[in-house]
């Protein structure tokens, strides 16, 4: 009979959920999302910038390049296109559209994919695309009818459609009212069905107006921040990969909750994961004759009959004082069942409360979701406000799910930061910390060394200011997955080597010797005794002498009373050895507990200290 411990999770597993993965995820919708590059392909795309800048169109390829490499990593099952407007030769299904140039249908990317895009790149892109496409009269209406037939073809199930506008005309038909009009209403058709459309607009001389024309074809923005984004334009490669990324990547949540704050005052949010451990993916295990994926199956049978056994015929048993305790699944269920999915106000507490160990797990993030109940957005904008203003996190109980059990978690106020071309760095939001039980917090006991002078800890103090350098966790890949992916890339696109990938956990060693300076050996002469390289291996043991027999002892060597004094108050004792230190008691008449070394310092400072 089976033991409840084959019914109920992992720990870690439940953990590993928690943080996002999407077998436990509590979605709205399922399904593939699907993304579609439509690329502005006009003469004044092609224009390179100053001093040697990449053009816009150069630029938009690197993105689209990026992202296809991305989509093949993290979810290869994912739509993509690529479709080029206002070029002079046309190529889409039925050919129904002039000036539109369908490079890629909707369909997974692919390496074959990755080395087209990578062909349109540079100076040689350039050419080809000229040769290729060519650049003719422009109809935003007609590119977009065409992208709709692209998502009207597409027989499976899409849980996200998203159209990104990469261009650098600010008034694409030189103000044609008619062609206006009509890529205003294909426009509006495309956001009745999903599509969100977004407009990546770039750099072009005297700046670019989106009120002119495309303020009304893109999907109006949530909130004030994101109008913000719309407004400025792209004229760095870094920030228009910024731009993009941040409007490609899936933004799902790991579970929708009601926030309680009293009786009869709920509001929904939703909790995202922040960061989740990136890991290599599984191997998948192929036939090895047709080499197709082969799925593997789990029966039970009966030990003694060898009867296949259903679902309801396989009991749970606990054993408790030698008797098995017999349980149906729905028993079970209800023994770990303590309340409904939510999150529950219990107080306030002061920001010092919250202690470094008291982070015990990756934290979540808590955003409002004002589609579940209306208001939530604005009473949770108020509630952060006012926890940040006063500088106090919410104490909460929530049970993420059912049949979990209930965590207590400090909700942190996070305000929302913007760098320079008003990219949100950090969103609004409270931060859900995972705090630990009583039962959770261990007594250490830890081993007893000797203390450091404060000589000692003054000279480290200095070597820590120098090596202080202002940390990113996004500055540092995980080297062993990027040379995963590299390798797969080389293989995939059939290239002669993989790139090469830069260590960036590896220590810079000369940048940290030219910061130290002398500190480092003036650090080791107060921590070692003289002569002492920590570097070296331990010297060999003397060999007795040939002619004694035995090893010449060396004679007692006297420190005068002013030069022990003086390691006393320089804290240098300990570069005396062991030795020296019990000459030095006995020649002093100090008596000692024992007969280590740092008894033997202890009991000399306590009698020659002043």
């Amino acid at each position: 009979m089976a033991e409840w411990n084959a019914y109920y999770r992992n720990e870690n597993e439940e953990e590993e959920q928690e943080e996002g993965e999407e077998s436990g995820g509590d979605y709205k919708s399922t399904g593939r999302d699907s993304l579609v590059f439509l690329v502005d392909a006009s003469k004044e795309m092609f224009v390179k910038g100053e001093d040697g800048q990449p053009s816009n169109f150069d630029m938009t390829m690197q993105v689209v390049r990026s992202v296809y490499s991305s989509k093949i990593i993290s979810s290869y099952r994912d739509l993509v296109a690529l479709v080029f407007y206002g070029t002079e030769q046309s190529k889409n299904p039925r050919n129904s559209f002039k000036h539109v140039y369908v490079y890629h249908n909707l369909d997974e990317p692919g390496a074959k994919r990755v080395q087209d895009v990578d062909a349109l790149r540079g100076g040689k892109g350039a050419t080809l695309a000229a040769e290729t496409m060519g650049s003719g009269e422009t109809s935003l209406g007609d590119a977009l009818w065409c992208c709709a037939n692209l998502y009207s073809d597409i027989k499976l199930r899409l849980s996200h459609k998203r159209l990104m506008i990469f261009t650098c005309r600010d008034d694409p038909h030189g103000g044609d009212s008619t062609k206006d009009r009509q890529a205003r209403t294909k426009a509006s058709d495309l956001k009745e069905t999903g599509v969100v459309i977004d407009l990546m607009h770039l750099m072009k001389p005297g700046g670019f107006d989106v009120s002119l024309f495309f303020c009304d074809i893109v999907n109006p923005p949530e909130d004030e921040s994101e109008l913000g984004l719309q407004l400025e334009p792209c004229d760095k490669l870094e920030d228009l990969q910024k731009r993009v990324r941040a409007r490609e990547q899936k933004k799902r949540a790991m579970a929708r909750l009601n926030l309680c704050l009293g009786e009869g005052m709920n509001i929904a949010v939703g909790m995202y994961a922040s960061a989740v451990t990136a890991r290599k993916p599984a191997p998948i295990r192929l036939y090895r004759e047709t080499n197709e994926p082969v799925r593997s199956k789990t029966r039970t049978f009966h030990t003694q009959t060898g009867s296949l056994l259903l679902p309801s015929d396989i009991k749970k048993a606990q054993t408790y004082g030698k008797k098995q305790i017999v349980m149906e699944r729905d028993e079970v269920d209800a023994i770990k069942k303590f309340e409904d999915p939510g999150f529950f106000l219990i107080g306030f507490k002061p920001m010092e409360k919250l202690k470094l160990h008291h982070h015990i797990r990756p934290a979540v993030f808590i955003y409002p979701e004002e589609d579940e109940v209306k208001g939530s957005a604005c009473l949770f904008s108020a509630l952060l406000t006012k926890c940040s203003e006063k500088n106090v996190f919410a104490l909460c109980r929530c049970t993420s799910r059912r049949n979990y059990p209930p965590r207590f978690v400090a909700l942190v106020p996070q305000r929302e930061h913007v760098d320079e071309g008003k990219v949100q760095i950090t969103p609004p939001g409270f931060n859900a910390i995972y705090l630990p039980y009583a039962d959770d917090l261990r007594t250490m006991d830890p081993p007893q060394f000797p203390s450091a002078s404060q000589m000692q800890v003054d000279k480290m103090k200095e070597i820590v200011t120098k090596l202080r350098f202002k940390y990113r966790s996004d500055a540092f890949e995980n080297p062993v997955i990027q040379q995963h992916y590299r390798n797969l890339e080389a293989l995939a696109l059939d290239m002669m080597a993989p790139e090469d990938i830069e260590d960036l956990i590896m220590p810079k060693v000369d940048q940290i010797n030219n910061r130290l300076g002398p500190l480092t050996d003036e650090f080791k002469d107060l921590v070692y005794p003289p002569g002492y390289n920590p570097e070296n291996k331990p010297a060999a043991k003397r060999k007795t002498d040939d002619a004694g027999g035995r090893a010449e002892k060396k004679a007692k060597v006297e420190l005068p009373e002013d030069e022990l004094r003086a390691h006393v108050q320089n804290g240098t004792l300990g570069k005396l050895t062991v030795p020296v230190l019990k000459d030095a008691c006995k020649q002093f008449g100090v008596r000692t507990t024992g007969t280590k070394k740092q008894e033997l310092i202890d009991a000399l400072i306590a009698q020659l200290a002043p």
